[in-house]
């Protein structure tokens, strides 16, 4: 995962976001290929979105629809 992040930052930072930066935990979920469209466009509303929700807020509700059981004392 630290060489993705660290891959992945490189790529946005030179190709679209010079001001990217990784949150210190991750998570990591599929989408469909249906769903890409909708998940590019979450990505690029991101900063709105958590202005809102938090992240954890997020990862919470994307863990319980997943159906992935979680201790909420290791989110922190």
């Amino acid at each position: 995962m630290r060489e993705l992040k660290k891959s992945s930052s490189a790529w946005t930072r030179q190709s679209h976001f010079p001001a990217f930066h990784w949150q210190e935990g991750y998570a990591a979920f599929t989408v469909s290929a249906s769903a890409r469209d909708s998940v590019k466009q979450y990505i690029a509303n991101q900063e709105e979105h958590h202005r809102v929700k938090s992240f954890r807020e997020e990862l919470i509700g994307f863990l319980k629809k997943s159906g992935v059981e979680f201790e909420e004392q290791y989110l922190d």
